[in-house]
C-alpha cells in the first residue's frame, strides 16, 4: 500500500535532479521556426536595406565563429592525448627512480643515495605536475564545449535578427504575404537573444573554473622546473588569454 508514495517520491527527486541539470531547457538550439522569404522584399530600394544587410553580415560572422569554435574543440583532443602520453612517461620515470634508489642504497655510497633520493623526489613531483596538466587540458576541453554551445546559440540569434530585419522591412513597406505573422519575428529574436545571453554567462563561469585548474598546474610545473633546473615547454592554450585578462 506504500508503493505509490515511494514512486511519487522517486518522481519528485528525478524532477529535482533534472531541473538542477537544466532539463529540457538546456537542450541544444534547433533551427528557427520563422523565416521571411527574400523574394518579398526584392523590389524594395537598396537604400532601405542597410540594416538588413548589416544583420546578414553579423549572421555570417557568427557562422564563422561557430566553425572556429568547433575546430578549436576538435584540436584540443590531440592536446589531451599528448598530455596523457606525457603523464604515462612521468609515471614510468618514478619506477626507474625507485629502482635506482634501491640500487644506490645497496651500494652504501652516500653520494649515490643522496642523488637517487633527489631524483625520486623530482620524479614524484613530475607526476604531480603531469596529473595536474591532464586535469587542466580536460577542463579546457570542457570549456571549449561550452564555447561551441555559445557560438551555436549566437549563430541562431544573429539569424533571428536577420529574419526580423527582413520582416520589419516588409512590414514597413506594407507587404503582407499570406500566412506571415509579423508579431512572431520579434518574439523569435527575443527568445534567441535570451538563450545567447544565458550561454554567454555559462562561458564566463566555465572560463573561471579552467583558469583555476590552470593555475594549479602552473604552480606544480613551475616547482618541478625550478627543482630540476630544466624549464618545460608544454603548450598552454590559456596562457595568452590569461595574460591579456590580467592586463
Amino acid at each position: 500500500m506504500r508503493f505509490p508514495s515511494k514512486i511519487f517520491a522517486i518522481v519528485v527527486v528525478a524532477a529535482m535532479v533534472g531541473g538542477a541539470c537544466g532539463g529540457t531547457k538546456d537542450s541544444p538550439p534547433g533551427p528557427l521556426a520563422r523565416h521571411f522569404d527574400d523574394m518579398y522584399i526584392a523590389s524594395i530600394p537598396f537604400a532601405q536595406k542597410q540594416a538588413m544587410l548589416q544583420s546578414n553580415q553579423d549572421w555570417s560572422s557568427a557562422r564563422m565563429a561557430k566553425a572556429e569554435a568547433e575546430a578549436n574543440y576538435n584540436d584540443s583532443a590531440t592536446q589531451l592525448s599528448i598530455a596523457h602520453n606525457d603523464q604515462q612517461a612521468a609515471r614510468l620515470s618514478v619506477d626507474s627512480a625507485v629502482s635506482n634508489k634501491k640500487s644506490a642504497e645497496a651500494s652504501a655510497d652516500t653520494n649515490r643515495m643522496n642523488q637517487a633520493t633527489r631524483d625520486l623526489h623530482n620524479a614524484e613531483n613530475l607526476v604531480k605536475a603531469a596529473d595536474a596538466r591532464v586535469a587542466y587540458v580536460e577542463a579546457y576541453r570542457a570549456y571549449l564545449r561550452v564555447v561551441v554551445r555559445h557560438a551555436e546559440e549566437a549563430m541562431y540569434w544573429r539569424e533571428a535578427q536577420y529574419e526580423l530585419a527582413k520582416a520589419q522591412l516588409g512590414q514597413k513597406n506594407n507587404i503582407a504575404p499570406k500566412g506571415v505573422e509579423y508579431d512572431g519575428f520579434p518574439k523569435q529574436e527575443q527568445e534567441r537573444a535570451r538563450r545567447e545571453a544565458s550561454a554567454k554567462q555559462h562561458v564566463e563561469s566555465e572560463k573561471g573554473h579552467v583558469q583555476s585548474v590552470r593555475d594549479t598546474w602552473r604552480k606544480a610545473q613551475d616547482s618541478v622546473d625550478r627543482d630540476t633546473g630544466r624549464p618545460s615547454n608544454f603548450p598552454d592554450p590559456m596562457a595568452a588569454k590569461s595574460a591579456s585578462a590580467s592586463q
